[in-house]
């Protein structure tokens, strides 16, 4: 039998669009035989820790993510560039480790802290500036062709 593992799912942390509780969340994931869940919530990662406990007393593997909203313009800080009439698209993003995690809780913070217009929104220069490795911008390992160098670089 092949396991399944919800990688897009919102909690009661994504204001006004879920109400699943993490506690619960995490006893059902337990039931049904999964070996893995993600927490991905709008624009926030508010319930991260209270995520990975309840997760750890269902001996279930959590993994932290979040549904970004990336906005249309070129800058999402509100204090120089006017949002008005901006629009955004959706990402989601998983971290892998703590590095992504980090970078989880960079890029939250700066959408909620200068980006906020109706939502935390960031731009994808901000994006592409601050996770310059598209391929891994999350804490991913480095794919390796057979035969590549082993590179140490993060």
């Amino acid at each position: 039998m092949s396991q399944f593992v919800h990688l897009h799912l919102h909690t009661d942390y994504s204001l006004l669009d879920g109400a699943c509780d993490v506690e619960k969340l995490c006893q059902r994931v337990k039931e049904l035989g999964m070996p893995a869940v993600a927490m991905t919530d709008h624009g926030n990662i508010f319930g991260a820790v209270h995520f990975v406990n309840a997760a750890h007393k269902y001996d279930v593997k959590p993994i932290i993510g979040c549904e970004l909203y990336i906005c249309k313009k070129d800058d999402h800080n509100i204090e120089r560039t006017p949002p008005d009439g901006d629009t955004y698209n959706h990402l989601l993003v998983l971290a892998q480790n703590e590095e992504g995690y980090r970078n989880l809780v960079k890029i939250t913070s700066e959408a909620s802290l200068h980006g906020f217009y109706y939502k935390p929104r960031v731009s994808k220069e901000f994006f592409s500036r601050t996770f310059p490795r598209p391929d891994r911008p999350f804490g991913m390992p480095e794919r390796r062709s057979r035969g590549a160098p082993d590179r140490r670089e993060v």
